[in-house]
């Protein structure tokens, strides 16, 4: 057996394309993290029954929506010269900015809450208490996790997590 060299197959004066990103990582904005989807699997407690198409089309779902949420503040960062949400300045906890921490949190909760949403149709015929109680809890949840989502991104802003309105 015998090595042989061959000349690159790109042709001279040409870029090469850009690598495509690795088979589990949603691709972000450049400006906000890439997302990780084994990662949100395991802290959202997401099992093989979220099969990885509908975990994908959550994911980016929700990146959308929480880009969009956070565009003004983003804008204000990115005005100041800040080029990623890792570069603005915020404390450290396990190594790592928090608001890495509180954007995935974000991302996290918003697909969760669709998924729960969607998969809701899957059986949702409760025929013993116990069935009951999970279709109980499954109306609550997605409001839950739309909660921790909007509490994530008050605190990337820095707006307190209380709401109140005139009757």
């Amino acid at each position: 057996m015998s090595f042989m060299a061959l000349p690159p197959s790109i042709p001279p004066g040409t870029t090469p394309a850009p690598p495509a990103p690795a088979a589990g990582i949603i691709e972000n904005d450049g400006w906000f993290p890439d997302v990780k989807l084994a990662d949100m699997r395991d802290a959202m407690r997401l099992d093989g029954t979220v099969t990885d198409a509908r975990l994908v089309q959550a994911v980016v779902d929700a990146i959308l929506q929480v880009n969009r949420e956070l565009a003004d503040w983003q804008g204000k960062q990115a005005a100041t010269g800040i080029a990623a949400l890792v570069d603005v300045p915020a404390t450290r906890i396990n190594r790592e900015s928090r608001l890495l921490a509180q954007y995935r949190r974000a991302v996290y909760s918003t697909a969760k809450a669709d998924l729960i949403e969607r998969y809701r149709d899957y059986d949702s015929t409760a025929t013993s208490v116990s069935d009951k109680k999970s279709m109980e809890w499954l109306d609550e949840a997605p409001g839950a996790q739309r909660r921790n989502a909007q509490w994530a991104i008050a605190d990337i802003v820095g707006r307190t997590h209380l709401t109140v309105e005139l009757i």
